[in-house]
């Protein structure tokens, strides 16, 4: 009788917790904002310093540290997006390398992020303060925030790398494809 007991115990108990599982995924499921994250941000973030040059990124963080990244000398362009100009607002990712340095991974120019984008299905304009303001308001699904996390554009609930993030272009990929898009002034019509 106590191995019934106990077995229908450890049942009931593995119910209640496979419920609970699935009420949560579908919460998560739910949600949408860039606020839900499954992994911790490891991004720093700060303005791009004086003490910046070919090889490395002086960065001033919000907390008022200095860190110098050391950037990889033939990858700089892969490793950095959106050039490094001093006061530009910076979000970097990096790591401690064999000889104790800080090396960056990878950098994120937010300065030449923000803006008005265009595609042939999209039309946006990426604002300070987390916020995408939408071009066309008959758009299905338009982005309405931002963030970076990891060095990861997230609009909405959509994740992408950036590949490519100039003064006219920015290139976004993610599991579905790549996605290519224009600056557009913004005070235009166009």
């Amino acid at each position: 009788m106590k191995k019934v007991c106990f077995i229908l115990t450890i049942g009931v108990v593995m119910m209640m917790m496979g419920c609970g599982g699935q009420k949560n995924a579908d919460n998560n499921a739910d949600a949408d904002s860039v606020e839900v994250m499954e992994t911790p941000d490891s991004t720093v973030y700060g303005v791009c310093g004086s003490g910046t040059s070919m090889h490395s990124l002086e960065l001033v963080t919000d907390e008022g540290d200095t860190i110098t990244y050391m950037l990889d000398a033939d990858d700089v362009e892969m490793t950095v997006k959106g050039g490094m100009l001093v006061g530009d607002r910076m979000a970097v990712v990096g790591f401690k390398n064999s000889d104790g340095e800080m090396q960056a991974s990878q950098a994120i120019n937010i300065t030449t992020l923000l803006g008005r984008w265009t595609s042939i299905d999209k039309n946006f304009e990426i604002q300070e303060g987390g916020t995408v303001a939408s071009a066309v308001k008959a758009e299905s699904n338009p982005w309405t925030a931002w963030k970076i996390c990891n060095c990861k554009l997230i609009l909405n609930r959509d994740t992408f790398g950036i590949d490519v993030l100039g003064a006219d272009s920015l290139y976004l990929e993610n599991h579905q494809g790549i996605y290519a898009f224009k600056r557009q002034p913004v005070n235009s019509n166009d």
